[in-house]
């Protein structure tokens, strides 16, 4: 009878011991799966990408929430006026958009205590006190303090187009569209597809070459709904509904 009690005993020791490793490996792999999924904010590491653009996140409920911006999925609704967003949260466009309603401001001008409802409209604000202007004209040279001044001013520089290719001698408004252009000459194809490693000229070309491999078809006949890859696709069939209005 002794031993059988001791027996039971050992018996109970060791499943316990069982179980109590078995929790502690459990916790352990909890933590170490947040602990690493904190370590790649630091790393820049982003694991998930999304397959219709490419764009690469961090955490997999951040690509989740991206991907409403290719399906147009709004689950978060405003009570007040019914516009529809895609995320809810602190820093989700229906708490910024709740602010028309409610006159909330809560971001305040250290300098003169004005209040402002969006952070953005406080940044362009404080330049009236420093005096910065982020805003050249590539043409002229003159600065802005907002971005819609120099947009204003630009129209005072009709059909200028001051940058030339010197290859072809095309002429371009604004540098960044000649430094693009370049890439018909130079052959530079800065962007790979990560499926593939088919390289390419354009990121847009890019975006519609990816959809060759995830079989996403966004162009669409409004007339007999039939489906299509490109929008070029789209256009050539609408000639097949001559006199046909959309």
């Amino acid at each position: 009878q002794r031993n059988r009690t001791q027996s039971l005993q050992v018996k109970e020791e060791q499943e316990e011991l069982c179980i109590s490793q078995d929790g502690e490996q459990r916790a352990l792999k909890e933590e170490t799966d947040t602990f690493m999924r904190h370590m790649a904010v630091h790393s820049g590491e982003k694991p998930y990408s999304c397959k219709t653009c490419g764009k690469g996140f961090t955490k997999n409920s951040t690509l989740l929430g991206h991907m409403r911006v290719h399906t147009g999925e709004k689950l978060y609704s405003c009570e007040t006026c019914g516009n529809s967003f895609t995320r809810k949260g602190s820093l989700s466009a229906l708490t910024v958009h709740m602010r028309i309603h409610t006159g909330e401001r809560p971001y305040p001008c250290k300098t003169c205590g004005k209040m402002f409802t969006y952070s953005s409209i406080l940044l362009a604000h404080i330049r009236t006190h420093t005096g910065e202007k982020p805003y050249h004209c590539k043409i002229c040279g003159k600065v802005f303090t907002y971005s819609s001044h120099l947009w204003r001013h630009m129209k005072s520089h009709p059909g200028e187009k001051p940058h030339s290719c010197k290859t072809c001698g095309k002429s371009f408004t604004q540098r960044s569209a000649l430094t693009v252009h370049m890439r018909i000459h130079t052959g530079e194809r800065p962007y790979p597809c990560k499926t593939c490693g088919k390289m390419f000229t354009y990121s847009s070309i890019l975006l519609a070459h990816i959809r060759t491999h995830t079989g996403e078809k966004p162009y669409h006949c409004k007339i007999c709904g039939k489906v299509f890859t490109y929008s070029s696709h789209l256009w050539r069939h609408m000639k097949s509904h001559p006199g046909e209005k959309t």
